[in-house]
């Protein structure tokens, strides 16, 4: 485990320096995508800019909510106490607010994400299992590939699951799926799919990690893992039954009234 590189006499966290190289990493393929589509490449990064500003911020605030009775002026600068569902919400919330001002805020968008939030993910576990913070799973005597942690963040001498690698090489299988559906698909399935896959990984990888539950038997994560699946079941069932199918529609009917894709317009 290598929780801290130093370069050049300053410290970096490895997880913060994969939290950030997540960033780039859908950057570019959401610049691949934008090309695609005949939009201005240069928006891919401005999205990755304020993406991670948003990111930041929400990781850190969903961090310093969870951790409210130990916080500590160090913890509050420090690179880390990162959470993913705030890095994820605050993402969000950012690229919404550039996406309207950019007359950009429609399931075009929305599907760029929905392969670009996996493939980011998986990068983000990377540096989960490289610095050893935790993201481990519960100790599994015998599984050949069970591993301690000596060295990590959060160390333990215990052999338990590589958690951080199950969701490493899920979402990355995610990610490269919903690519390959990108022109195959009517607006808004790659995005629903997105909820129901990357819901799934997360409700079954609790199975094997160190949360705590809070709701019936439930972690967190699995609560909000289930509101996601429920929240992409219902979009695939809207979209089969009063949108005609989840297929890519035809050409003609894609040039329709900013055509299935807009949720607002600027």
């Amino acid at each position: 485990m290598v929780p801290e590189v130093v370069i050049l006499g300053i410290p970096i966290q490895t997880f913060g320096f994969f939290f950030g190289l997540n960033f780039v990493v859908w950057g570019a393929l959401a610049a691949r995508r934008l090309k695609e589509l005949g939009k201005p490449v240069d928006w891919a990064y401005e999205l990755v800019f304020v993406a991670l500003a948003g990111g930041l911020v929400g990781a850190k605030l969903w961090w310093l909510l969870d951790e409210r009775g130990s916080l500590s002026l160090s913890g509050l600068f420090s690179g880390s106490g990162l959470t993913w569902y705030g890095g994820l919400l605050g993402g969000v919330l950012t690229v919404l607010v550039w996406a309207r001002r950019r007359g950009f805020l429609n399931l075009q968008l929305v599907d760029t994400a929905a392969f670009c939030l996996p493939l980011g993910y998986a990068v983000g576990r990377i540096g989960c299992q490289v610095s050893g913070d935790g993201d481990y799973g519960v100790p599994a005597p015998g599984l050949p590939w069970a591993m301690p942690y000596p060295d990590g963040t959060v160390p333990t001498l215990a052999e338990v699951h590589p958690a951080p690698i199950y969701e490493t090489l899920a979402m990355g299988l995610v990610a490269y799926a919903l690519w390959r559906l990108r022109d195959r698909v009517r607006p808004g399935v790659l995005f629903a799919l997105y909820l129901v896959l990357a819901g799934i990984e997360r409700f079954l990888v609790e199975f094997v990690r160190r949360n705590e539950d809070v709701l019936a038997g439930l972690t967190q994560a699995q609560v909000l893992s289930i509101a996601m699946i429920g929240a992409g079941a219902l979009w695939l069932t809207y979209l089969a039954v009063r949108r005609g199918g989840l297929g890519a529609a035809p050409q003609a009917a894609r040039l329709g009234p900013v055509l299935q894709g807009s949720l607002g317009s600027s």
